[in-house]
């Protein structure tokens, strides 16, 4: 990969072929990936030309680090995502539980 890491994504939409080379991959395997993952869903232009947002290109990034760095399976790949974003999902209603109950204690602290 083309140091992905340090690259700041400034424009709205890129093409396949940027990402293409921002990942050093084939575009054939970005439209594979596209089929495999239902997480993973650039936008398409009337003429079908893919364009990808920064969000896609996340999402992409989350799929290659699982497959081709850490060496899953792209159905492994696939389960490990949902289960980083049922994790994610429990910590978001873990943390609007906990606001919940500091905004209590504030209101009864003012309350005394």
């Amino acid at each position: 990969m083309n140091d992905f890491h340090t690259q700041e994504l400034t424009k709205r939409y890129y093409s396949i072929g940027e990402v293409a080379e921002m990942f050093d991959v084939s575009k054939s395997l970005i439209r594979y990936w596209e089929q495999e993952f239902d997480v993973f869903k650039p936008h398409k232009t009337r003429s079908g030309e893919r364009k990808f947002t920064p969000e896609n290109i996340t999402q992409f990034l989350q799929i290659y680090q699982l497959v081709k760095e850490r060496g899953f399976t792209l159905n492994g790949a696939k389960i490990e995502i949902q289960r980083l974003k049922s994790t994610e999902k429990r910590h978001k209603e873990i943390l609007k539980s906990l606001k919940q109950t500091r905004q209590f204690l504030v209101d009864l602290r003012e309350e005394i």
